[in-house]
Order: C-alpha cells, then sequence, then structure tokens
C-alpha cells in the first residue's frame, strides 16, 4: 500500500489563509501562487505559536529534519504516526514542543487499477475549505533547516476503502490546544481525537497527478 499523504495543496488564497488563522496585520500583504500537487522535501508554509500566544507562519522543508541529525535524513519523515511519535527519537523532540498546523485544501491518494497503474483520488472537505493537517516541526542549527512533518492515524469511514492509514485533520476549535508550547505531551495527544476527517469526500482525478512534476490546474478535475 503506498505511503500516506504524500501530496497535497494549497490553492486556496493567502487572503483565506490570514482568515482561517486569524493572522496579524503583518501577514496581510503576502500572496502565494496555487500549488496543486505539492511533494516531499519541498517547501511548505506552516503555522505555529508566537512568543505572544498569537500565530506566525513559518517556511520549511516538508520531512522533518530532527534537531539533533547530522545531515538531511534519507528515511522517510514526511508523516509521523501520531499513535507513537511522542516515542520515536526522530519526532519526540517536536512533539513535546514544536507543533504546528500545516495549511492544505486537499490531498491526494492512490488505489491500484486493473491495469496495474495507480488511479490517484483528491480527498478534500465540502467547498474545498481551508483546513490544517496537525503537524509537527524542527529547526536544526547545525544544518539551517527548518521542517514539518504530517500526523496520521488509523483510517475513518471515508478514507479506509482507499487507505488504511489517514492525515490528522484538526478542528479549528483546537487549533490553540494542540499549538500550546506548554501542553503536555499527554494533553496534546489527547487533542488529535478532535479532528474533520469523517466530513471529507473525494474524486478520482487524472494519473497526471502521479508525476509531482505535474503542476496544472487540472489536476483536481474529476475523471
Amino acid at each position: 500500500m503506498p505511503v500516506m499523504c504524500g501530496r497535497y495543496t494549497q490553492i486556496m488564497s493567502w487572503r483565506e489563509v490570514v482568515e482561517h488563522y486569524d493572522l496579524t496585520a503583518e501577514y496581510f500583504g503576502r500572496n502565494t501562487a496555487p500549488r496543486y500537487n505539492i511533494a516531499p522535501t519541498q517547501d511548505t508554509p506552516f503555522i505555529t505559536a508566537d512568543k505572544d500566544g498569537g500565530r506566525r507562519v513559518r517556511e520549511g522543508r516538508w520531512w522533518l529534519v530532527p534537531v539533533w541529525a547530522k545531515e538531511i535524513p534519507k528515511y522517510t519523515l514526511f508523516n509521523a504516526k501520531s499513535e507513537e511519535a511522542d516515542k520515536k527519537p526522530a519526532f519526540r523532540d517536536s512533539f513535546k514542543s514544536k507543533r504546528c498546523l500545516i495549511p492544505a485544501d486537499g490531498f491526494y491518494e492512490w488505489t491500484k487499477a486493473d491495469d496495474g497503474g495507480k488511479d490517484p483520488w483528491f480527498i478534500h472537505l465540502p467547498e474545498r475549505k481551508v483546513f490544517s493537517f496537525a503537524g509537527l516541526w524542527a529547526y536544526n542549527p547545525a544544518l539551517d533547516v527548518t521542517s514539518c512533518t504530517i500526523l496520521t492515524a488509523a483510517a475513518g469511514k471515508t478514507m479506509s476503502p482507499v487507505h488504511n492509514r489517514q492525515p490528522i485533520i484538526l478542528d479549528p476549535d483546537f487549533y490553540d490546544a494542540w499549538l500550546d508550547p506548554e501542553a503536555s505531551v499527554e494533553d496534546a495527544k489527547a487533542v488529535l481525537v478532535h479532528d474533520l476527517d469523517e466530513q471529507l469526500v473525494m474524486h478520482r482525478v487524472s494519473r497526471d497527478v502521479n508525476s509531482s512534476r505535474f503542476q496544472g490546474a487540472s489536476a483536481i478535475d474529476p475523471v
């Protein structure tokens, strides 16, 4: 079975991001182009708590580089299993105090077709609303790399026909509780049950998406 959540989209406007996260005025003037096929190791914006209790935008590599790493990891660190991330050496430091939200409005998953190929599915909320993956982040000073990863959990009813895992899409009412760097590991783990995963809808899309180089707007069109 393919790795969970290996691509996602950020098609929303920057204004939608500012409004969704209630960001301060310093972020109003920013703009970004739509991204239809974000892949691991690419840079992406993510949201963390700031020192004043608000929220700030950081930019980093989607593939976690732990604070202690002496080189960029070659093993897969763009997803982390929520059930064990607080105990795994690659993720536990971040789980303690560097939790983040990764903005998205859709992601892709694949099923195997009768012809042996892989059929991609575009998965999103109704009306393609902005949402947040629950994530972790790190800054490695030796390599001067900021990075992030997406937390996953067992698939719910909507996703289970496609994959046995799914990214955790956090309920906005629990954003602050997740971002709070003072929250205990136990309290943070308890937040992760508050998700929007059962609201997901999906449709098949073109196999063009199978290549991470494909960035066209037709990526999300039904087939």
